[in-house]
């Protein structure tokens, strides 16, 4: 069965669609829509018109649910939408920021959410075609609005209790499914994913975009992401610098990543350009009309914020200029008069296309000049009785302690591995790594997620808003098996460690262990899509002096394996469990420590 494929006015396919707005966006700068709420409050509705006839003995109020009005006040709605494109603007967003059960069930409407976003679509797509025809040589788009819901999945609403979250990453993935599927079935030709205040929110929207796009359901039109910075300290609420944010969902390939909300253009500027330096997709923007006042309004006029605005146009920062709260059609066709004359910026290099770029709080990028990554291996209930112990006793403020310690002592990575015969491995996982969420002096630096059983591994991925690791997965279980973790993988924009065995059993000489690397590295970056930075082998550091004369070459061949990885196969990395060299001298720490220091 085809795609289900929506087709805008103008054009023949929705492919053609998707080159138009990826070339427009070469050549000059595009406009989205101002704030919806703000138009709204202007038309002073009222709860009988927020009901409309259909929802009259609805249980509970409505006053507020401004989604609701694409149902109950739909002519108002596309108003709306028609005066910004009329204004300037390319693309209009649909009326659907809280377009999920998750944020309807304050209003019990979550029956109607499919209903909602479908038809929101489709009044954004009217609004659209009839310009269209008044404008024929501007086509114009909508963007399906995404919002993070009224929940967050990084952050416990409890101080009582830090690792306890009101939602899910699954249930994140089942509402904004939903609400996906609404978008696209009405009409949308760009989904945004927008407002986003916990990366671990956005993560699941993207999740769930992907799911339904690799499933062949849909064509699949552009992405567009959009982060909120709350303050000046220049990170989003749940806690993640612009550069790490970036590298948190860089794996979705949005064709456009920025900022709006919660700072005025003003405010925003240093934010924008860091983000402008770092990321090689287009750069949105779409500030507030300037700071709330007292009363929670906000006073800066159409000239004003468009002098403000076009200074980003002016230095080559953006690609797609709008404007969020506070904003009306005066300030969008003030910034569309102000900017549209600007060259649009034209991104650098993908710094992730010859790095390995990782994220907790903050990015860290790994490349040839680095030296080795240092990765804190004491959060291994396998490895550390301390840590064992703590974990079994529940005493997981203890165990967060060894986390912080780790860090302090020059840890760049942490890991983390629950995999011990007494412990429900998920519960664990899932329980530590919300702590961890909590603590910014480890959270800032990314995770390990350390398991043999890949549903626990599985698990950690839904509680790390940054980007991580996954150790390991392996061909031992066939291909079938490691492509579809590998895109498990990816999907949840992980960077992964895969080691040197196959069907056949562990590799032990040099020949063998590139062969199954090369082998594994073919079907991740032919098959999967993966970007081969985001590979790390490990071809296994074996025990030495063991008594056996076959064991006595092992560290050789892990060396000249080595080499051969890193001639042969582009972009790949390796990492090694070093103690493991020295075993037969378990004991003998001097001789230990003296050994590790000769193999590395």
């Amino acid at each position: 069965m085809a795609p289900i494929s929506t087709i805008p006015a103008g054009f023949t396919s929705r492919r053609a669609a998707t080159e138009y707005i990826e070339s427009e966006l070469n050549k000059r700068i595009m406009f989205l829509d101002g704030a919806m709420g703000t138009q709204i409050q202007d038309l002073r509705l009222s709860e009988e018109d927020f009901r409309g006839e259909r929802f009259k003995d609805h249980k509970k109020d409505l006053k507020g649910n401004n989604d609701l009005l694409v149902l109950t006040q739909p002519k108002c709605i596309y108003e709306i939408h028609r005066n910004y494109l009329l204004a300037g603007a390319d693309f209009v967003e649909t009326n659907t920021f809280s377009g999920t059960t998750i944020a309807q069930a304050d209003y019990a409407a979550e029956a109607i959410v499919y209903e909602l976003n479908k038809v929101a679509a489709e009044i954004a797509r009217d609004a659209c075609s009839d310009v269209l025809k008044e404008t024929p040589d501007r086509p114009r788009f909508v963007c399906g609005a995404i919002g993070p819901t009224n929940r967050t999945c990084s952050i416990s609403p409890s101080v009582d209790n830090p690792s306890f979250r009101n939602v899910t990453f699954d249930e994140l993935v089942e509402a904004y499914t939903e609400q996906v599927r609404g978008l696209l079935d009405g009409g949308s030709d760009v989904l945004l994913v927008e407002t986003i205040f916990d990366t671990l929110n956005a993560k699941a929207a993207l999740f769930a975009i992907d799911t339904l796009f690799d499933e062949g359901i849909y064509e699949r039109v552009p992405l567009f992401v959009s982060g909120t910075i709350v303050d000046q300290s220049g990170r989003t609420l749940s806690g993640q610098t612009g550069e790490a944010f970036i590298t948190s969902v860089a794996h979705t390939e949005p064709l456009a990543i920025g900022l709006n909300c919660a700072l005025g253009a003003d405010q925003m500027r240093p934010f924008i350009q860091s983000m402008s330096n770092f990321t090689s997709s287009k750069v949105i923007c779409y500030p507030n009309a300037g700071l709330p006042n007292t009363f929670g309004e906000y006073d800066e006029s159409p000239e004003t914020m468009a002098a403000n605005v076009s200074g980003f146009a002016r230095e080559g920062l953006v690609n797609i200029l709008g404007g969020c709260c506070g904003t009306t059609p005066a300030h969008i066709k003030a910034i569309y008069e102000a900017c549209k004359d600007f060259e649009p910026r034209v991104p650098g290099p993908d710094v992730r296309s010859k790095k390995l770029v990782l994220s907790g709080l903050e990015p860290l990028i790994y490349d040839d000049s680095s030296n080795f990554l240092n990765i804190g291996e004491r959060c291994n209930v396998a490895g550390s009785r301390k840590f064992a112990r703590h974990i079994i006793n529940d005493q997981y403020e203890e165990a967060l302690a060894i986390a912080r310690e780790q860090v302090e002592n020059g840890g760049q990575v942490i890991d983390i591995n629950m995999d011990e015969g007494m412990l429900d491995g998920v519960a664990a996982m899932t329980k530590f790594l919300n702590l961890i969420s909590t603590e910014p002096d480890v959270a800032k630096v990314p995770i390990m997620v350390d398991s043999s059983n890949f549903a626990v591994v599985e698990a950690g991925l839904k509680c790390v808003q940054g980007k991580c690791i996954v150790n390991s997965i392996s061909l031992k279980e066939g291909e079938e098996d490691f492509l579809k973790k590998a895109r498990l993988i990816k999907r949840y924009g992980a960077a992964m460690v895969v080691m040197a065995f196959d069907e056949e059993g562990q590799a032990v000489d040099r020949h063998e262990k590139f062969r199954i690397c090369e082998r594994s590295y073919r079907l991740l970056v032919d098959k999967v899509g993966f970007n081969p930075n985001d590979i790390i082998f490990d071809p296994n550091i074996l025990t030495i002096c063991t008594g056996m004369e076959e064991h006595n070459n092992y560290g050789v061949e892990f060396i000249e394996a080595t080499h051969d990885i890193k001639t042969k196969l582009p972009g790949a990395k390796i990492s090694g469990g070093v103690s493991n060299l020295s075993f037969s001298f378990r004991g003998k720490e001097n001789v230990r420590q003296a050994m590790h220091s000769v193999f590395l």
